[in-house]
């Protein structure tokens, strides 16, 4: 029904139309003289690329149920792509991003990596000694596979925040060198973040804005190596990518941080994380419209 409610919003009267799409809103119909940015998140994750493993995680790969998600999902994928022309000019978050656009769309898109809370991290003057992680306790985040990766690794300390269906899950794989919180405020989140020793990730994110966080607060990032990850992070100069989304992968690239830890200083880390500042967000994005708009009008 998503399609359907999209196309419902009357958008007569305005002079330009900026949407921000992580499934339909790029669909919304506009005029002739309406230039429409579309600023894409993703396209439809379940509907193309993550197909096969969300179907897996949500135990729909045979079945009458099964079948009857396949055919929407074949319906929305052709909605998809016939929509894909209602934008006038693309904008994504990543280059990892602008290349599933290129794959499923044939659309060209200009790359301006969203607004991240800098200001909100503060460099800690001695970190501790934990690991941090944090996010939604469901399937593709892949927390139950850190938690499982510090079975391996007794003698070091894994700090958890966050909560989801996988809680209960992931509460039985931990061991006790895991500490789980549930629910944390802005200010202890961002504590735990900035006294941590390095923040650890393992899923494929579009961008990952939590890493840029982490890199604000000028703490290294381990990080499986792909996706957004991989434009965020500098490989053994502000954290490490690991290769494999496997706990084997994950204790591997652990071992070697506590071997050699990373080039860059924390105040350098912090630093090179600017450049996905708010305030860039703001300059890069207000050109872009501006300079559509102008091309738009102008062209007309």
């Amino acid at each position: 029904l998503f399609p359907l409610a999209v196309e419902q919003h009357d958008l007569r009267g305005y002079d330009v139309v900026i949407s921000s799409s992580h499934l339909v809103s790029k669909g919304a119909i506009t005029a002739p003289d309406q230039p429409h940015i579309c600023y894409c998140h993703s396209p439809v994750r379940y509907g193309w690329d993550l197909y096969h493993q969300y179907l897996e995680e949500a135990n729909l790969t045979k079945g009458l149920k099964a079948t009857i998600v396949k055919y929407l999902l074949h319906r929305l994928r052709s909605w998809d792509a016939l929509t894909a022309h209602r934008p006038d000019f693309f904008i994504a978050n990543s280059h990892y991003i602008a290349k599933r656009m290129q794959k499923v769309w044939r659309a060209e898109a200009k790359v301006i990596y969203p607004p991240v809370d800098t200001e909100r991290f503060k460099i800690a003057e001695k970190p501790d000694e934990y690991f941090f992680t944090a996010g939604r306790f469901v399937p593709y985040k892949k927390i139950d596979l850190i938690v499982k990766a510090f079975k391996q690794l007794p003698h070091l300390k894994l700090i958890v925040c966050g909560d989801g269906p996988q809680a209960r899950q992931i509460k039985e794989v931990a061991g006790k060198n895991v500490e789980i919180i549930s629910h944390a405020s802005e200010a202890d989140f961002a504590s735990y973040m900035s006294n941590a020793k390095a923040f650890l990730y393992a899923a494929e994110e579009d961008f990952g804005i939590i890493l840029a966080e982490a890199q604000a607060a000028g703490v290294p990032v381990i990080a499986f190596g792909k996706g957004g990850a991989a434009e965020i992070i500098e490989h053994l100069d502000t954290g490490i990518l690991y290769p494999e989304q496997t706990s084997d992968s994950l204790v591997t690239a652990i071992n070697n941080f506590e071997k050699n830890r990373v080039t860059c200083s924390a105040s350098v880390i912090s630093e090179k994380a600017e450049r996905f500042s708010a305030d860039r967000f703001v300059t890069e994005y207000q050109h872009y419209v501006q300079q559509c708009y102008l091309a738009y009008t102008q062209g007309k």
